[in-house]
């Protein structure tokens, strides 16, 4: 049988050798298979994406296992893309997408290596340009969403531990919401005002109806380019709380489109398992987009 399929791929090999490419005459044919070999699928980078080795945290991140010891050093990485689905359908020049954002914290430098959390965000969204040059605030667009975010993590709310020292607390994490960013331009400066509303759940199933007491509805987030440098600053709150957190990033390309890439975090909200405790965190790494 090994025999049959070796000489099935020779064969195979010797096919595609004899039919090279200036003999594909249908061009719907052709494009089909230089997309395939170059990769090209309509994909494309969202959210910055990032491998970052090393974060530090001046607090020990807790567990919510009892056989999980965690540690202030872990790695993080972010994958995010989006894909454009449709356009001006209004006749407002405006184009629609889909996006995914993955995020994972993993505990790299601790027995095992487990990953401690991981957050997954799908979006649909339509981005609406404006051609501001009226007034001071230079509008660029409008962003308005419908996102989705959880840890992928079941309820265990209602379990029932023999040993009650078990009970670390529920680790299920997720909510529905709306959200609308207004973008300015000022020169080499973005500046986002995003405002986000969750949607209503039933109090039996919501397993974090404090969610945006420390997540903040409001966020403002400043992005800012001098040469090949660019610095951003967000902040989030909720103004009845007073609950929320800051980020400032540094990136600086190196090779490739490959980045180097710096944080610093404090506040709530980092990941969802640990919304309502207030983190502060400085991780160094690489991303390899904006």
């Amino acid at each position: 049988m090994k025999y049959l399929v070796l000489v099935l791929l020779m064969n195979l090999a010797i096919f595609a050798n004899d039919v090279g490419d200036n003999q594909v005459t249908d061009r719907e044919t052709k494009q089909s298979m230089d997309n395939w070999l170059s990769g090209i699928f309509g994909l494309q980078a969202y959210k910055s994406n990032y491998l970052l080795p090393y974060g530090y945290a001046t607090k020990v991140y807790k567990s919510y296992t009892p056989t999980d010891r965690y540690m202030n050093a872990e790695a993080e990485l972010q994958v995010s893309l989006k894909y454009n689905i449709a356009n001006d359908l209004l006749g407002l020049n405006e184009a629609y997408f889909l996006s995914y954002t993955h995020n994972a914290f993993w505990q790299v430098y601790s027995d095992s290596s487990p990953f401690r959390e991981t957050n997954y965000n799908p979006e649909g969204f339509v981005v609406v340009p404006v051609s501001d040059t009226y007034t001071f605030l230079h509008i660029q667009s409008l962003k308005l969403a419908l996102a989705h975010k959880s840890n992928g993590q079941g309820s265990n709310k209602d379990v029932v531990y023999s040993n009650p020292a078990d009970n670390l607390g529920n680790r299920s994490r997720s909510f529905n919401y709306v959200y609308s960013t207004l973008r300015l331009k000022h020169g080499a400066l973005l500046t986002d005002y995003t405002y986000m509303a969750r949607l209503p759940e039933k109090a039996d199933t919501d397993d974090n109806p404090d969610l945006m007491d420390y997540l903040g509805s409001s966020e403002l987030r400043f992005s800012y380019f001098s040469g090949k440098h660019m610095y951003s600053l967000m902040g989030r709150e909720n103004f009845s709380t007073g609950l929320g957190a800051v980020e400032g990033t540094y990136s600086y390309p190196l090779l490739n489109s490959t980045y180097f890439y710096a944080k610093a975090f404090n506040g709530y909200g980092e990941s969802l398992i640990d919304y309502n405790k207030e983190v502060t965190k400085f991780s160094l790494g690489f991303s390899f987009s904006r």
